[in-house]
């Protein structure tokens, strides 16, 4: 029974320890899916190395056009979208506050995978009609409207009115992110507000899985659209999301493997205990091998025997780990990890989910354990002499 418990434990610490990896791997994956995991930002500067006639410090502005360029050069793009961003006073009665406003083509919806709370998105129409209609994040929406019903009242922003005609859910914010506090509304009826014939940046998303090649695509276009060295990281900003959950991926992967590791000597102290025990039992019945081998028993079948009593130990204490490992599972819940640094992110944290695959390498780990334990004192009680086991006292 003994025995048992340390091979419940050595399987349970395998599980939960995958289980954590495979989490973790989950929870990166979840803050990224937050911003959308394809999406790529574009962003003007200015150059730094000099390209043609232009000199160093040169300013690089987005224009219509080069929304036009991106759409017909980069590779499978998906959506594309305009972004223009400023701060502006807003205001809902007696309340008003500076809240950042964002001037955004409906697409730009999708790119970021916003979820809506109520009523609707910014649509084709808005933005081809110029309409005064606004999208409140969750903390403007807090800020200005408290517990009150927002969908259908309107804001005041730098004394423009605009609709409210839909509410986002909370997104993961980190620190004094602005993130929750933004306010969108249609591109076109930006310009209300501001000058947006240069455009903040662009947004893009696309199929396929080489966002290296996008991102190699969009430098060199605009490169050649604005005269400046493809290398020059100042001229223009890229922002490829996939290439950071790339690096993470890198990480959690090592992790993994790391605690598979563990897990598995974990599992291998318990497997010494076996073997010790299985050697105890060797020693007790060396008569009884005697008298097996006296009747006509094979080496093979005393083999056998004790190798089919220990892998009996291991799968009846294999199973008690994995009940175990689900007990645990249920009884920690959600491990807080990405919420301990940012507001909302709940969904970053680790959930230790127990999935198939787990329980496949687990039990895989534990049957080469069984086996590599079991083996040696089969091996030694198959190869006893019978009269001196006979003898044996």
């Amino acid at each position: 029974m003994l025995t048992m418990l340390g091979m419940a434990w050595g399987i349970a610490t395998v599980v939960l320890l995958l289980a954590y990896g495979a989490g973790f791997s989950r929870a990166i994956q979840s803050i990224f899916e937050n911003f959308g995991t394809k999406a790529v930002g574009v962003f003007p500067g200015r150059t730094s190395l000099q390209a043609g006639g232009n000199k160093a410090g040169t300013e690089v502005r987005f224009t219509n056009e080069d929304i036009e360029l991106l759409r017909n050069v980069v590779p499978l793009v998906h959506h594309i979208a305009r972004f223009a961003s400023k701060e502006f006073s807003t205001q809902n009665a007696n309340r008003s506050f500076n809240l950042p406003i964002d001037g955004i083509d409906p697409a730009a919806q999708d790119i970021w995978n916003l979820k809506l709370e109520s009523g609707r998105l910014l649509s084709e129409a808005d933005n081809m009609s110029r309409a005064r209609v606004a999208v409140l994040c969750y903390d403007a929406k807090l800020k200005l409207f408290s517990g009150l019903p927002a969908v259908g009242d309107s804001v005041r922003i730098a004394g423009v009115s605009f609709e409210v005609v839909g509410l986002l859910k909370a997104r993961i914010q980190e620190g004094d992110s602005d993130i929750n506090r933004v306010i969108y509304i249609p591109f076109n009826s930006m310009d209300a507000l501001m000058d947006t014939h240069y455009l903040g940046g662009v947004w893009l998303d696309y199929d396929g899985v080489d966002h290296e090649q996008v991102t190699r695509t969009i430098r060199g276009a605009l490169a050649v659209a604005h005269n400046f060295k493809p290398d020059d990281r100042r001229a223009v900003f890229v922002f490829d999301i996939m290439k950071q959950l790339d690096q993470f991926n890198i990480l959690a992967v090592g992790l993994q493997a790391l605690l598979a590791f563990i897990g598995t000597l974990t599992l291998g102290i318990g497997g010494v205990g076996l073997m010790n025990i299985m050697l105890v039992s060797v020693t007790q019945r060396t008569r009884e091998i005697g008298v097996e081998k006296a009747l006509g028993a094979r080496k093979r079948d005393i083999l056998f025997q004790f190798l089919a009593e220990a892998l009996v130990i291991t799968a009846i204490g294999g199973l008690l780990g994995i009940v175990l490992s689900f007990l645990v599972s249920f009884a920690a819940g959600s491990i807080t990890l990405y919420s301990a640094y940012a507001k909302h992110a709940e969904a970053g944290d680790i959930r230790l989910i127990i999935a198939p695959r787990i329980l496949l390498i687990a039990s895989s780990i534990l049957a080469m354990v069984g086996v590599a334990s079991g083996m040696f004192p089969a091996v030694r009680a198959a190869n006893l002499d019978p009269i001196e086991a006979l003898r044996y006292e």
